[in-house]
């Protein structure tokens, strides 16, 4: 009998563990560790944050789903792991109580920490900003948001700044999608003229998105995201502030520095800041209680796998085979990552650094669709491992597809969402050898009320998958 764990159950760890439960769950042992005793669907939380939709739609107990498909669970944080002898411990939730559990081949899918410290005073814990990154953070930005439109409805005015709060900073996504979500909402309730909207970001152009933007052809002629972007903004009166990276905040001002090392302040009423994502902290020991972490993780705490690491950007823009083909860690073979926790070998944008010294580049985004893939293919791999010793599943994120719906309002009669497909995610410049390297006719932009019916109808579907319903297979990741 063989034993896996699996530390995290966000949509990385979930979707493995879906998988290897319903294939290997009645003769061997799987095993899910996750901080919280819930699935969180993520991507909804923007509508939580403007009060669009309750809290308690985006989420389900784990114990339940795992229990169908065979699976263990230990509902507490993974805080050390032990690669020469196998074994992971961790503390559980409510009583702290310490858990040895041995494995075969363990999974890393922590998802983020969120590095709110990286940025003086950033996030809702301890600081002045918000955050729709949790559950907890987004009831919070939701109930500020509100305490906000009753002060508008008195005739105060406010000035509103959403983005990124680090200048390394992923998940530009869902801050454009939150920031969206705001001025429909302020736009039905007749408010909006009572609030300055601002994007705020470390993207070296607008509509870069951690993904070096996108271009597609339509009509005849070549359009690009930061038209895209640029035309949105200006439909909808969002001011923009771009190629710039916060390193601190107080009750009313950003602070940050830009690509030409500038130093300035942005001034806000309310401000939604997304943080860096690090990865999660744990130990890494040997047998005698060393610290061996150089071996699993890089600086960040992101684990190491079968990627080309140490390449300049040139070098990997030029070599899309340097991305990982099946999260597999070079060192101890029977550990693999999945989702933000395996460390990319480098951004997808072209990094920037000011005179200062100061990098200011987005980090590549390795959430939704992205994270739910490679879970299957990892899980897909331990399951070829225990029955036939080998993997036969492999997929870079410059052979992947992805596709993101941004809503913009999430009305199904009145509301509209900005679809972006990406394909690949990571420019292949030899197979696509156009300035984006990608292909113009599967990659694609369109903004309408079809998107807000595909995106409520993902929310639905994906909730069913995720609770291992009748037919959660065939539902794609």
């Amino acid at each position: 009998m063989s034993k896996v764990v699996i530390i995290g159950a966000g949509f990385a760890g979930h979707t493995a563990a879906l998988y290897l439960g319903s294939a290997l769950g009645k003769r061997h042992e799987i095993t899910v560790v996750n901080k919280y005793d819930y699935f969180l669907f993520i991507p909804s939380l923007v509508w939580v944050g403007v009060g669009h939709m309750k809290p308690e739609k985006t989420y389900f107990k784990l114990a339940p789903v795992y229990r169908k498909v065979h699976v263990n669970f230990v509902h507490g944080s993974a805080t050390e792991v032990h690669p020469d002898e196998q074994f992971v411990v961790a503390q559980r939730a409510g009583d702290g109580e310490k858990v040895k559990l041995d494995y075969d081949y363990l999974i890393i899918a922590t998802g983020p920490k969120l590095n709110f410290e990286g940025t003086k005073n950033l996030g809702p814990h301890h600081g002045f900003t918000h955050s729709i990154c949790t559950l907890d953070h987004a009831v919070q930005t939701r109930d500020k948001y509100l305490e906000l439109l009753e002060r508008m409805k008195k005739g105060e005015k406010f000035k509103i700044v959403i983005g990124t709060g680090h200048p390394a900073a992923t998940c530009q996504g869902a801050a454009f999608e939150y920031l969206s979500n705001i001025h429909k909402d302020l736009v039905k309730k007749g408010l909006r003229d009572k609030a300055e909207l601002v994007w705020f970001s470390n993207e070296p152009k607008l509509g870069d998105f951690g993904v070096k933007g996108i271009e597609i052809k339509k009509n005849g002629r070549l359009l690009t995201s930061e038209d895209w972007l640029r035309d949105i903004f200006s439909q909808y009166d969002i001011k923009w502030e771009i190629q710039k990276g916060a390193y601190a905040v107080d009750e009313k001002t950003i602070y940050w520095e830009d690509l030409q090392g500038n130093r300035g302040e942005t001034s806000y009423d309310f401000a939604m800041l997304i943080p860096q994502f690090l990865g999660s902290p744990m130990k890494y020991l040997d047998r005698d209680g060393n610290d061996i972490s150089s071996k699993v993780v890089n600086k960040a705490g992101l684990v190491l796998v079968d990627a080309i690491y140490g390449l300049d950007y040139e070098q990997l823009e030029q070599n899309p085979d340097a991305w990982p083909a099946v999260y597999q860690n070079p060192t101890y073979k029977n550990i693999f990552a999945a989702g933000i926790a395996f460390a990319p070998p480098g951004p997808i944008s072209r990094p920037s650094v000011n005179p200062n010294g100061l990098s200011i580049t987005p980090a590549p985004p390795r959430t939704g669709m992205v994270s739910g893939i490679i879970g299957r293919i990892v899980a897909k791999n331990v399951i070829d491992l225990i029955k036939r010793g080998r993997m036969t599943h492999a997929e870079r994120m410059s052979e992947m597809f992805a596709a993101c719906i941004a809503s913009m309002g999430d009305s199904l009669w009145d509301g509209e969402a900005g679809i972006m497909i990406i394909y690949p995610v990571v420019p292949d410049m030899r197979k696509y050898p156009n300035e984006m390297g990608r292909d113009n006719f599967v990659t694609h932009m369109e903004l309408g009320l079809a998107g807000a019916w595909m995106k409520r109808m993902i929310h639905t579907t994906f909730m069913w998958k995720f609770q291992a319903r009748p037919g959660w297979s065939i539902i794609p990741e």
